[in-house]
């Protein structure tokens, strides 16, 4: 039989759990408890619940005790029903659905604001675009640069190193130009761009969203895509192009430097680059870097829109943004080379 008696309160019933777990209680003499608060009807509860009797409990805390119900056993959930394949796709599609559902909604609402803006261009925020440029397009042309320095000197080179071989070092400006110019640049620079600027896009947008202030905006009357997102779509299509012509001209600065240290003369690099890359190369790749960054502006605007409550919210916001921004960018540059090839490009 285990005997209690004294205070049944927080402090002194911690020492007495590991007794009543032991096994052979099956009477409890209460006669001297004196207090007995939520810790000691605690106690008791997993006494009888194990099996035990208690006798001599005073009658205030009896009547506590009866209270709780000690009498039914503890409720244990059951096992999980197996969610069968069926079922599984039926959510998956549900979800996709109500995904779809809310990027087209985000795309017509944008394409309306668009029109309404270029009927009336005063409704544009225009200090909002400016700043929007300096802090995401113009501020990340430091590393942007570095990043392009070290992209042109690295493939001149790792390309120079096997032509050498056969006397072509020569020909790699032509490698290099045409690289940087059709498809390493914009494509460096986007990825930059997404990883800087989209996931900052959706950060901020998801943490209004959890402060409710965009619920604010829309209180005043005033329109989200059109008062956040169209400054930001607008800046950073605008500051794409931009960004990839200096990552391009940086790049190729680099790679002179590789080439000088292969002995190539500086005029017969530059001669060789101008003869194979043309006007259209150039015009072709900074098209694909203002699509990146419209796709990297509105994927980080949506992103941030669409997010949930809560603290990790914002986080899970920027990681979708980072990652499906990525893949707009590695999708949209085949459909580019598809469409290159078509041309004749």
């Amino acid at each position: 039989m285990l005997q209690l008696s004294g205070r049944l309160d927080a402090q002194t019933v911690a020492p007495l759990w590991p007794q009543i777990h032991q096994p052979g209680i099956n009477e409890v003499d209460a006669s001297g408890v004196t207090y007995c608060d939520g810790a000691g009807v605690a106690l008791f509860y997993a006494l009888i619940q194990g099996g035990a009797k208690i006798h001599h409990l005073a009658q205030p805390f009896t009547e506590l005790l009866d209270v709780f119900q000690v009498e039914k056993p503890l409720y244990k959930a059951g096992p999980r029903p197996e969610t069968g394949w069926l079922t599984a796709l039926g959510k998956a599609t549900a979800e996709h659905k109500t995904a779809l559902k809310n990027a087209i909604s985000y795309s017509g609402e944008l394409s309306a604001t668009l029109m309404q803006i270029l009927r009336s261009p005063s409704k544009l925020r225009i200090t909002e675009v400016l700043a929007t440029a300096s802090k995401n397009g113009a501020d990340a042309l430091p590393i942007v640069s570095l990043i392009a320095i070290l992209l042109g000197m690295i493939l001149a080179f790792q390309s120079a190193i096997p032509m050498r071989q056969f006397g072509a070092e020569v020909f790699v400006a032509d490698l290099v130009g045409l690289s940087l110019v059709r498809e390493l640049a914009p494509l460096m620079m986007a990825i930059l761009l997404a990883g800087r600027t989209g996931a900052a896009f959706a950060a901020e947008l998801a943490s209004m969203k959890v402060n409710e202030e965009l619920n604010a905006l829309i209180t005043l009357g005033l329109n989200p895509v059109r008062y956040l997102v169209l400054p930001r779509m607008i800046a950073t299509t605008l500051m794409a192009p931009l960004l990839s012509a200096c990552a391009v001209f940086i790049g190729l600065v680099g790679a002179a430097v590789v080439m000088l240290s292969f002995n190539i003369p500086i005029q017969t690099y530059i001669s060789r680059v101008s003869t194979i890359v043309h006007l259209g190369d150039f015009i072709g790749g900074l098209c694909k870097a203002a699509v990146f960054g419209m796709e990297i502006a509105l994927i980080g605007c949506y992103r941030g829109l669409q997010a949930g409550s809560g603290a990790s919210a914002v986080g899970a916001a920027t990681t979708q943004a980072v990652v499906s921004s990525i893949v707009a960018i590695v999708v949209s540059d085949g459909l580019f080379a598809f469409v290159f090839y078509l041309v004749g490009w």
